[in-house]
């Protein structure tokens, strides 16, 4: 079973989440969650907000939120339930998932990674986790050429394009 958004410590996700810009709007149980590409409880993409319900996956909410951070300003400017994105960025989300998950206390890489296995994500290896020590290299490199991973493999807080933190963002828009 993996682990949902109602697990998590309160507060946690939406700080996560406002450190690139985004809000997380939460919705009752049972209600349809707008915004999601896959149905059913999947968390939901729409314009800077992600929507989850309590049983959300975790991995779903993380998932959605790295493709915001991966998209460029073009089409996160008219976002609404398809993040598209090519192969190479779909990695670069799924690596960088993982990455943010650390940031989850209670969650973490270990458990993301079981539970985006027990979700059926696919990995040429047969598992994230053999993916994600094996096999991401590329990934690694797409999410560093775009600013969005140091040279520490540590997530810098910057959405993709230009390479400027939110704050730096807003304060670009200001000027």
């Amino acid at each position: 079973m993996v682990m949902t958004c109602a697990e998590l410590e309160p507060g946690t996700a939406a700080r996560l989440l406002a450190r690139y810009g985004l809000q997380l709007r939460t919705h009752a149980p049972g209600t349809p969650v707008p915004g999601s590409y896959w149905g059913e409880a999947e968390a939901g993409l729409i314009a800077n907000q992600v929507h989850i319900r309590p049983d959300t996956p975790v991995h779903s909410l993380l998932h959605e939120t790295c493709h915001y951070i991966c998209m460029d300003a073009t089409r996160r400017a008219t976002l609404h339930t398809d993040a598209a994105g090519d192969y190479m960025e779909e990695n670069g989300v799924c690596y960088l998932q993982i990455l943010l998950a650390d940031h989850l206390p209670g969650f973490g890489r270990d458990r993301a990674m079981a539970d985006m296995d027990a979700w059926g994500y696919s990995f040429r290896l047969g598992s994230a986790r053999a993916w994600f020590e094996e096999d991401a290299e590329d990934a690694l490199r797409w999410l560093q050429n775009h600013g969005l991973v140091d040279k520490n493999h540590a997530p810098t807080w910057n959405l993709r394009e230009k390479g400027l933190s939110v704050h730096e963002q807003a304060t670009d828009v200001l000027s």
